[in-house]
């Protein structure tokens, strides 16, 4: 097929997902064509072995030729392939680039975790553009969680935090319902790391709002809205308060992980994270001292877009 020079790609290489996003340029930003995610669970026993595992990287190679396939399929110009947390901390980071690079015919960029944070940002202020100013945003990840303050739409100061659902997933979860001793015990250890690690100059810096991407929180709104299936328009900007969060941890901790996966927005992959994903949302809004998230589907993927589309230009 011909390439569109309007035509762009992104993938978003995860510790947990997969994520492709290609759109046609417009004189107003850029508009959808496409959108799919794949959880592959690249992350999976990095914590323990501190470097990738043979299987979560050829699922996840192969995931992402495919998705370069279907973008350049469909007319792309450019596909912007970017690796998070678990790629940039693995001590065999080089051998999953090479390979991922052999199977894709694509290069692959590792952003640090400042610039995750940046790029999430650019993607989630695009989004929503009439959040109030300042605000502060917050990324779960599979293998990290980011914290940006933005004052403008810019980032006046982040941090990036080795705390991910992943590794807590693999020392805390259970396949049966929430022993809730359990997790209390790993929401202590959550709080610690939060309020060791997230500084006042985000935590006290007077945010009037709370904003969270990424699949915790939008799995999330999903479920608090009751969704037959996923919808980003309606879960953009939707507001979590912290009984609706609470509400979603009692129904989905009463569940097992099989049955958790058959809900509705809740995809398997997903089953057994989404229990240390609210650990992490509720200790964040303990940590900012505030009782609503405004949910945002756009993030890591669409500000990638954002900053293609603006080279592209």
């Amino acid at each position: 097929m011909k390439h569109d020079a309007g035509r762009l790609a992104t993938v978003d290489l995860g510790t947990n997902t997969v994520r492709l996003l290609v759109v046609d340029a417009t004189d107003r930003g850029w508009r959808p064509l496409h959108q799919t995610q794949r959880v592959t669970r690249l992350g999976e026993g990095l914590t323990a072995a501190g470097r990738l595992l043979p299987e979560p990287m050829r699922r996840t190679a192969e995931v992402v030729a495919e998705f370069s396939r279907k973008a350049r399929g469909l007319g792309a110009s450019r596909v912007r392939i970017v690796a998070t947390s678990a790629v940039r901390e693995a001590a065999n980071r080089g051998d999953f680039v090479s390979q991922v690079e052999a199977a894709s015919g694509e290069r692959v960029e590792v952003v640090s975790g400042e610039d995750e944070a940046r790029l999430t940002l650019r993607g989630v202020a695009a989004g929503l553009p009439g959040l109030a100013d300042p605000f502060v945003l917050f990324d779960i990840g599979g293998g990290s969680t980011e914290f940006v303050l933005a004052r403008g739409g810019e980032p006046a100061a982040a941090v990036s935090l080795r705390l991910g659902v992943v590794p807590l997933a693999e020392e805390w979860g259970d396949p049966g319902p929430v022993r809730w001793d359990r997790f209390a015990r790993m929401r202590e250890v959550v709080e610690r790391r939060l309020t060791a690690e997230v500084p006042e100059a985000i935590a006290g810096a007077g945010a009037r709002a709370l904003v969270g991407t990424a699949g915790t929180v939008t799995t999330l709104a999903a479920l608090d809205l009751e969704l037959p299936a996923y919808d980003p328009a309606r879960v953009q900007g939707h507001r979590l308060s912290r009984a609706a969060v609470e509400r979603q941890l009692a129904r989905l901790g009463a569940l097992d992980v099989a049955a958790r996966g058959r809900l509705p927005c809740l995809e398997p992959g997903r089953a057994d994270l989404i229990v240390p994903g609210i650990a992490i949302c509720l200790g964040a809004m303990d940590r900012l001292r505030q009782d609503t998230v405004v949910v945002s589907d756009h993030g890591l993927r669409e500000g990638i877009l954002d900053e293609l589309l603006g080279e592209s230009r």
